[in-house]
């Protein structure tokens, strides 16, 4: 059966941003050569999952890390796998739980599709308080909420979306089908009202919505839009023209890694294709771009025929350190009040790590690549989603953890597409950002 049109799309976009890294990193820049960033070696992987229809559909994307306050040890880390729903890992990568994605409503709908997850601490749903996963259900345009119970050692997760929950972006059926639906997620708690929220984009669009989450007495959790914010999708250049990141027609460049610093209300944003931005959590004000990725103002022409784009030349106007995509976004807490703001860049198989303190404007710190630890326990490529906490986590990880996506999994198995999730000692990350 030939391709569909959708992932002809694709696989067009992946040359582009293929050529496209190749243009802007033929001579890297002194501070990211392929040879100067240091490696650090995972301590524990998870089961491989496969993206055909023996494994489900289940494609690894984004995590997120729970600490069990009653017993560190018996922490947990939930990850999305698209149409493969959640997986529930303990510490040792071992699957705890798998909790299927929502069937499609009918046969030409799509199904449920979850992209990414992030947790909610402490919530009052109905007669109790609990921690939350949510997650953004890209099938359905819609968030799909589950309470976390760590004394159930078999199901800790429990879902609790309220049924009437609305779609998020989409005014049909007809229009989630089409895809243009909830991607990246980031959940923030705002310290001053206690109101818990998220922030969602849209696919193929540059549209950010910020959501409130709201408890029913039943237990349930919905939401309730709060406005809606649209970053650019056109950049003048220092040389006084226009650039766009080239795409097949009416797709703009999209959002997927955020993650929200509560201590000062401030989210951070990936456009995959453009840099990091940082915006105010609750969509106010006017976004900064903080970073560029190096393919930043180099033009492409889209040729309908062969649904890809070809590169033109590099005007030299990218940043130095991201390399498109930029992807994973995960903000690490230091007790004495520092801490970074990590970002996968998934077009050169890298992390780098920015100040999260806004009075140093987010500086650049340093960056890092997670190599091989042995023969069967590889490192990441094509990274994609990172979760990191740097809380003690029992004596397997007394300095906390660093969790991120491996986009191809090895040594896996021949003809089929792995991916699964690397854990790193946050101790082995701090002290490659620190020499």
């Amino acid at each position: 059966m030939a391709p569909s049109h959708r992932a002809r799309t694709t696989v067009g976009r992946l040359a582009l941003l293929t050529a496209l890294t190749a243009l802007a990193t033929a001579v890297p820049h002194p501070a990211v050569a392929a040879g100067e960033l240091p490696g650090v070696r995972p301590t524990a992987e998870t089961p491989a999952v496969h993206d055909d229809e023996a494994g489900g559909n289940a494609d690894a994307d984004d995590p997120a890390i729970w600490r069990n306050p009653d017993d560190p040890d018996r922490s947990l880390v939930v990850a999305t796998v698209k149409e493969g729903g959640l997986r529930v890992y303990d510490l040792d990568g071992r699957e705890v739980q798998s909790v299927p994605a929502p069937e499609a409503p009918g046969p030409d709908d799509a199904p449920g599709r979850f992209n990414n997850v992030d947790l909610v601490h402490g919530m009052k749903t109905g007669s109790r308080t609990s921690d939350l996963a949510v997650t953004s259900d890209r099938g359905s345009d819609r968030l799909r909420v589950y309470r976390i119970d760590g004394d159930d050692s078999d199901a800790p997760l429990t879902d609790v979306t309220d049924p009437s929950a609305p779609a998020i972006f989409s005014s049909s059926q007809e229009e989630i089908n089409e895809q243009r639906t909830a991607y990246g997620l980031a959940t923030w708690t705002d310290p001053s009202s206690g109101r818990s929220y998220a922030v969602v984009s849209r696919r193929e669009s540059t549209a950010l919505s910020l959501l409130e989450l709201t408890g029913s007495d039943d237990g349930t959790v919905s939401y309730r839009k709060v406005r809606t914010l649209q970053l650019p999708s056109r950049f003048t250049l220092p040389n006084g023209t226009a650039w766009q990141p080239c795409a097949e027609p009416g797709e703009l460049p999209q959002v997927e890694g955020m993650v929200v610093d509560p201590e000062n209300g401030t989210l951070y944003a990936g456009q995959e294709d453009v840099g990091i931005w940082r915006i105010d959590a609750g969509l106010r004000g006017t976004p900064v771009l903080i970073d560029k990725v190096r393919e930043y103002g180099v033009p492409g022409t889209y040729d309908e025929e062969t649904e890809e784009c070809t590169p033109g030349k590099d005007p030299g106007y990218g940043g130095k350190r991201l390399s498109a995509d930029v992807e994973g976004l995960t903000l690490l807490h230091q007790k004495d009040g520092d801490g970074y703001l990590l970002a996968s860049s998934q077009g050169d198989n890298s992390f780098a790590a920015y100040d999260r303190e806004l009075g140093d404007d987010n500086e650049y710190e340093g960056g890092f690549r997670v190599i091989a630890a042995s023969g069967t326990l590889d490192g990441t490529e094509e990274s994609d989603g990172a979760a990191v906490l740097g809380e003690p986590l029992g004596r397997k990880y007394p300095n906390g953890l660093l969790v991120v996506q491996d986009g191809d999994d090895k040594p896996g198995e021949e003809g089929r597409d792995s991916t699964n999730f690397k854990f790193v000692d946050l101790r082995r990350v701090l002290d490659a950002l620190e020499d």
